[in-house]
């Protein structure tokens, strides 16, 4: 009779916050269950000698905010390393050409957090278009009946074109909610073809004629040396009077400085998550426009939807146990263009 396979050695490699916020006793359990994990020991420092104790008879590695860097000193110090799995979206910040030499699995939950932030993208584009903010400001601020209709000419969504920037894995789950909606829907991606922009629902085009002719614009590519100021004046210049700039991935790929003119003016109006700062300065105009909606980059999960991220990386972590390959993966070739 075959012996069953041992549990895998699994340590938490993460900031103690992060550990309670995402893994909750549910979690904890199942986690304990599928391997041999002490559930009370968080690393967020690879070379103190508790960390070097645990790394040393370590085969998986469950991460998620304020790992350390996987580097090559850490991975000498856990020579039986297999995996890695994350309990959040970009491993950008964590993992290093180390473990791709390694030849380590790594999973990440990019695509549980996709969720959330698409949610807020899609009410975002529908409540820009429907002048929702404009129109209840001048009602708390007037207190009557008014005809919002000749007030707002074209506020709403029907056949509005919205342009979606990159059909990152966020992207692609906005250009998805959007479908049922009666929405004209653009894309920009340089690594997606006429033919696969289609078969998303959308339609390839140049940014210039991206944002010429969209009435909302929303940002979904990650940031890398050739994104940064990717939204640039020129092309905010060329945005429809009126049309509106919606932001969730990253605050330097939009040229903030030439955003916060277009919005001040009244030009233009911004839904920006993030921010480069990612907080703007006490005195930046934006906070005060009637034009700017700014929240504090809360798109992306929190607390009530974290049980998301470790549902999704608990799964990864129970097919590595039964020796299935990982349904959500990481490759090092997309690295260079995605989160």
């Amino acid at each position: 009779m075959t012996e069953p396979r041992p549990r895998p050695r699994a340590v938490l490699a993460m900031a103690s916050r992060t550990a309670r916020q995402v893994l909750d006793d549910r979690a904890l359990a199942r986690l304990t269950r599928l391997t041999d994990l002490d559930a009370g020991l968080v690393l967020d420092d690879f070379t103190t000698p508790a960390a070097q104790h645990a790394l040393a008879d370590a085969e998986l590695l469950i991460t998620g905010w304020g790992c350390a860097p996987v580097d090559r000193p850490a991975l000498d110090a856990a020579p039986r390393l297999r995996a890695i799995v994350h309990t959040a979206g970009t491993v950008r910040n964590h993992i290093t050409d180390a473990c791709w030499e390694r030849g380590l699995a790594i999973s990440s939950a990019a695509a549980a957090n996709a969720v959330p932030v698409a949610e807020y993208t899609l009410a975002m584009i529908l409540l820009a278009n429907k002048r929702v903010l404009d129109i209840a400001r001048d009602y708390r601020a007037e207190r009557r009946r008014v005809d919002w209709n000749e007030r707002y000419p074209g506020a709403g969504n029907y056949r509005r074109t919205v342009g979606i920037l990159s059909a990152s894995v966020i992207g692609r789950r906005v250009i998805e909610l959007l479908r049922p909606h009666d929405l004209d829907i653009l894309l920009y991606d340089p690594f997606v073809t006429a033919e696969e922009a289609r078969e998303l629902g959308a339609r390839l085009v140049p940014p210039a004629e991206l944002f010429a002719t969209s009435d909302v614009v929303s940002v979904h590519t990650p940031l890398l040396p050739e994104t940064r100021g990717l939204v640039s004046r020129e092309l905010l210049a060329t945005m429809p009077t009126g049309a509106t700039l919606i932001n969730t991935a990253r605050g330097a790929i939009v040229d903030q400085p030439a955003l916060t003119d277009e919005v001040v003016a009244g030009r233009l109006y911004a839904v920006l998550d993030v921010t480069e700062p990612e907080v703007l300065p006490a005195d930046s105009p934006l906070y005060d426009s009637d034009h700017a909606l700014i929240t504090p980059h809360i798109a992306g999960s929190k607390s009530g939807e974290l049980g998301r991220l470790a549902d999704l990386a608990i799964g990864e972590v129970e097919r590595y146990v039964h020796g299935r390959p990982f349904a959500h993966p990481v490759r090092p070739e997309i690295l260079d263009r995605s989160a």
